[in-house]
């Protein structure tokens, strides 16, 4: 956190994995953020932004969208600015999904993953999903508005077998 009194303002996801092995199917992870409204902060989302899109206000941007893994440095980036975000939002958890398109895939079966969370030079979160191998998609981060405001993190590493569809309505659900 960038200091007690203003809490997160601005962050930084980047994903990165490895391409595929020559001759193989593509491997497709995508960042997914949901965002919450305080009329229903653990229901529906009031809107997701994934797949190369960005959010109607402009608080949440997919920088970079790959669907190979090939490249150098990070394969997806996605910023949040919750300090520009409408008082009505009050939570937004972020996930990764991995395609299915090329048949069932864990993070497990995927080389070279990795996630960091920062805010500018604050590294806030790193994983590499090794604790959620098994999954075919996981949340990564909860960001949540407390009663002054003010926006805190939560490292929030939960795996899910579900394709992108079915993690996007699933991710936003209390923990069990």
């Amino acid at each position: 956190m960038s200091s007690l009194s203003k809490g997160v303002e601005k962050v930084r996801i980047s994903l990165r994995w490895d391409p595929s092995p020559s001759g193989a199917p593509s491997h497709d992870l995508d960042i997914i953020a949901a965002v919450y409204s305080a009329d229903d902060p653990r229901g529906e989302p009031a809107h997701l932004v994934h797949f190369d899109r960005r959010s109607a206000d402009g608080t949440i941007t997919l920088n970079r969208d790959s669907r190979t893994g090939q490249g150098f440095g990070d394969d997806e980036v996605m910023t949040v600015e919750l300090h520009r975000m409408a008082p009505s939002y009050v939570r937004v958890v972020v996930g990764v999904a991995i395609q299915q398109s090329a048949g069932r895939r864990t993070f497990g079966d995927i080389t070279g993953t990795g996630l960091r969370i920062a805010e500018g030079y604050d590294e806030l979160a790193r994983h590499d999903f090794s604790a959620v191998s098994g999954a075919t998609a996981a949340t990564v981060a909860e960001f949540t508005r407390n009663g002054s405001g003010v926006w805190e993190f939560r490292e929030d590493v939960r795996g899910f077998d579900a394709d992108p569809d079915s993690f996007a309505r699933l991710m936003g659900a209390a923990p069990a």
